[in-house]
């Protein structure tokens, strides 16, 4: 039965360092579907992802997102509608703090040095508004 809140055994699963699938929608209307690097921060989840990608674009055309995240048949998806931030010190930041959940901090700094800062981010905020989980 789908919630609109986290319960403690979703919110601590999605703490965890684990990939999320992100589903946005194409302009004909098939999903487009990308493994991503999150955040849970409070109650929304937090990504960021270079411009000019096809999620990029599908998000400034329709801001409605899903995302799952698994470990085997446990699973916890999330929906919502994504809020996107474009100030760049922001989500330089972003990035660099999503690298650093995922890598040492030593390759998360090379990361952010030799190919984040280069390019041109977007961050993506989701207020979760419906929760499915089996956990």
């Amino acid at each position: 039965m789908p919630q609109t809140t986290l319960s403690d055994n979703a919110r601590a699963f999605l703490e965890e360092k684990r990939f999320a699938v992100l589903a946005t929608i194409n302009q004909d209307g098939t999903p487009q579907m990308t493994t991503m690097w999150y955040e849970l921060q409070g109650d929304e989840i937090m990504m960021n992802t270079k411009v000019g990608r096809a999620k990029e674009r599908n998000l400034r055309r329709d801001q409605r997102i899903a995302i799952c995240i698994e470990d085997e048949y446990h699973y916890v998806t999330l929906s919502g509608a994504a809020q996107l931030v474009d100030d760049q010190p922001t989500a330089q930041a972003d990035i660099k703090r999503l690298a650093e959940r995922y890598h040492n901090p030593e390759k998360a700094a090379q990361m952010s040095r030799d190919q984040f800062s280069k390019q041109q981010r977007m961050t993506l905020r989701m207020k979760i508004e419906r929760v499915v989980e089996d956990l």
